[in-house]
């Protein structure tokens, strides 16, 4: 028994050197890419850690892989003191998975084409950036990518529909932009798991692609644009959508028609065009939270018992003729 627990042991100590020396061999070619990124920076403070004399695997916002030591992940966050563009660079670190670029107000111009060479991109972040230019279609060459946060930034022109062919993309997050146009109706058609779309804040027009009955979305934000139209497909009892918010564009449709996804938390659909009455069923939706349909054409009783107690009168102010508790007027 001592024995095995010796053999087991040396194996563990093995291996953990192993990962160390790999960690520690930084390989010369994402150093050499590391240096140039600051470089192009002018060699700020924040990057202090990234000196030629040390691993490239013990430099601050720098993650390497156990196994081979490769740079497989770069995250610089909030500093106000870094200036210029996304460095070309970039492309250098061939192995790269996950790159985010967060809270950099100085960092400006447009995303490079640079990025379009990382292979093995699955996570890419650029937000709360100065960001500007459109949102490049060459992003649909990364065919891992599985994660995109644009949000925040100053991105102007379409949502591309290259991104539509990415196999592995289920989040995109472009909010708080400049973007116009209409959304590509295949969008998430190839989603692997559950979508997350978030494009609050933006000037999109047009009509929820009718493809998107398809899409299995678990939080869908489409606040604060343009849209107009139906947005019922986006509605079903079996959908797996847990936060929907509709809230401030044009949307037109029976919200008496519909049924209501039964693990909502959030629906936000005020502030459109929306007409019928409030549906039944919100009073059995036992996880809903925040409910609001004010601002839109809705007739009817506001229905009681369940869950309504928790949704005051401003979950239904400004509407033609609903009627009851919690509002002042009763039904006739």
């Amino acid at each position: 028994m001592k024995t095995t627990a010796m053999r087991t042991l040396r194996a563990i100590l093995v291996l953990l050197a192993a990962a160390s020396a790999a960690a520690s061999r930084c390989h010369s070619g994402d150093k050499a890419a590391l240096l140039a990124i600051k470089a192009a920076l002018g060699n700020p403070y924040h990057f202090a850690s990234w000196t030629a004399a040390s691993p490239c695997c013990d430099w601050y916002d720098v993650d390497c892989d156990a196994s081979t030591g490769r740079v497989v992940g770069l995250a610089v966050f909030q500093d106000a003191n870094l200036t210029g563009a996304i460095p070309d660079a970039v492309a250098g670190l061939a192995h790269l998975r996950s790159l985010r670029l967060h809270h950099l107000p100085g960092i400006s111009g447009p995303i490079p084409p640079a990025i379009a060479r990382l292979p093995n991109l699955s996570f890419l972040t650029i937000s709360w950036t100065a960001v500007s230019g459109p949102v490049p279609s060459f992003l649909g060459a990364l065919a891992r990518l599985s994660q995109l946060d644009l949000s925040f930034n100053a991105l102007a022109g379409a949502v591309p529909a290259s991104l539509a062919a990415l196999p592995s993309l289920y989040s995109v997050d472009l909010s708080r932009n400049r973007l116009t146009g209409s959304l590509p109706p295949l969008l998430f058609s190839k989603a692997p798991q559950p979508a997350y779309l978030r494009l609050s804040h933006n000037n999109l027009t047009g009509g929820v692609p009718a493809e998107f009955a398809a899409v299995a979305f678990a939080q869908i934000d489409l606040s604060r644009n343009g849209f107009t139209g139906d947005a019922s497909t986006l509605f079903g009892r079996a959908k797996p959508v847990q936060q929907m918010d509709l809230s401030r564009n044009d949307l037109s449709f029976n919200l008496s028609a519909v049924e209501l996804p039964e693990q909502l938390i959030v629906l936000d659909v005020s502030h459109n065009d929306i007409y019928g009455g409030v549906p039944a069923q919100v009073a059995n939706l036992s996880s809903l939270q925040f409910f609001n349909v004010s601002y839109n054409r809705l007739c009817g009783a506001v229905p009681a018992g369940g869950n309504m107690a928790r949704f005051d009168a401003y979950s239904y102010q400004h509407n033609r003729c609903l009627c009851g508790a919690p509002l002042a007027n009763p039904c006739k």
